[in-house]
């Protein structure tokens, strides 16, 4: 992870995302390059980076640093810059307005309550696959109201995309999204061939998510199958990983502060404060990509128009320069400058129905257990471009 001249335009790497130094602790990582090499240039990432200020400017910046970085699988409407963007941003709010998200709190809790009450007393269990990623596939299931069938596709999809994009697979990440776009077009059919029916498992009421979308028009004209499976794909892929890397690193962070795991036991109410907080520490998503539009300078690089950008959120987030010590616990101080939800135009639609998620999580564990701990042993970290942890262990004590 070498530097190279900070003042220099050449093609030289600077440093490799999947250099085992940097997989081994990603944010210890980052807080090297922050320090050493805050906008860095990369084989497989272009430009990356790491200081809030410049992560900050370039997300509130869209006419220098487009989102148009993929013409194969465009995000709808993450992946469009305005005009075209306004339009689709304003239908896809319409989902996750704040009245319609607190009606999923019942079922949100009856899962997390079942996931808790399945852990074992006083013995170990791996979090992640044990809890984590199914709360994660089974909150997401009551929202839209999909099949069982997918939660097995998804499941399978995190695992496989996460091996491709790691590995730079241009070949694998596209029969990735192919598959996973094949299963998202099987519910859009299923819809369709569906009259609107009372809501049960996997069925549609009419009122569901995927049937609203089928109804949905942008100046006069049904959205088409294409995106439809985009909004789907954005809403299911894009927030699955990001959601089961959070809950874990709660429960992790929990575990090595007891003293703080004891003290949201008993005081409830200071939970969604404390969530973001725990999350800007160990951000639960790394990055996002940009292109630039025209050449710019940042950080004392030149940079051309048309380069690739990835700007890393995990890293804005642990900026000393913004938050002091970054591993420091202060959510009331820390949370005007908090990027965990993005910043700008692009900033992420559900954040009301992640944060429900998360609380109704944490409240459940902590109400059905008395004690979180880890069980000793070195840190088993998700590889990039996942956060979190690959495995967690830990020990309830109920």
């Amino acid at each position: 992870m070498a530097a190279a001249d900070p003042a220099s335009a050449g093609p030289a790497w600077d440093w490799d995302v999947r250099d085992p130094e940097v997989q081994a602790d990603q944010l210890r990582a980052y807080d090297r390059m922050r320090a050493g090499c805050p906008v860095a240039h990369s084989e497989h990432l272009g430009w990356s980076v790491f200081r809030h200020a410049d992560v900050e400017a370039i997300a509130l910046d869209h006419a220098t640093y487009s989102s148009r970085v993929s013409a194969a699988h465009p995000a709808v409407p993450n992946g469009y810059d305005p005009p075209d963007h306004d339009e689709y941003r304003t239908l896809v709010d319409r989902y996750f307005d704040d009245g319609d998200v607190a009606g999923y709190a019942s079922s949100f809790q009856t899962i997390a309550r079942e996931l808790t009450d399945a852990l074992p007393d006083d013995a170990d269990v791996e979090f992640i696959d044990g809890f984590a990623l199914d709360y994660a596939l089974r909150t997401q299931q009551a929202w839209l109201h999909w099949p069982d069938y997918t939660q097995l596709a998804l499941r399978d999809w995190v695992a496989r995309n996460q091996r491709a994009t790691l590995a730079g697979d241009r070949a694998a990440i596209e029969e990735v999204a192919r598959d996973f776009d094949d299963t998202v077009r099987r519910v859009i059919a299923d819809r369709r061939a569906q009259p609107a029916t009372s809501s049960g498992s996997g069925s549609g009421s009419g009122d569901d998510p995927t049937s609203r979308l089928l109804r949905e028009t942008i100046d006069g004209e049904p959205l088409s199958e294409e995106l439809i499976v985009s909004i789907l794909r954005n809403w299911t892929v894009g927030e699955l990983g990001t959601m089961a890397a959070s809950v874990g690193i709660l429960v992790d962070h929990l575990a090595r502060h007891p003293d703080l795991q004891e003290s949201l036991r008993n005081s409830p109410e200071e939970l969604t404060a404390a969530i973001d907080e725990i999350l800007r520490i160990h951000s639960p998503l790394v990055s996002n990509r940009r292109v630039t539009t025209r050449p710019v300078e940042l950080g004392g690089r030149r940079i051309d128009a048309g380069e690739r950008i990835t700007i890393f959120w995990a890293s804005a987030n642990r900026d000393e320069a913004v938050f002091g010590d970054p591993d420091a616990y202060r959510p009331e101080v820390n949370a005007p400058h908090n990027v965990l939800y993005g910043r700008g135009i692009h900033a992420c639609p559900g954040a009301g129905l992640a944060r429900l998620e998360l609380r109704v999580a944490l409240s459940a564990l902590l109400a059905g257990t008395r004690r979180m701990e880890l069980v000793p042993g070195p840190p088993d970290y998700a590889a990039y471009p996942a956060s979190g942890f690959h495995t967690l262990l830990l020990r309830i004590t109920r």
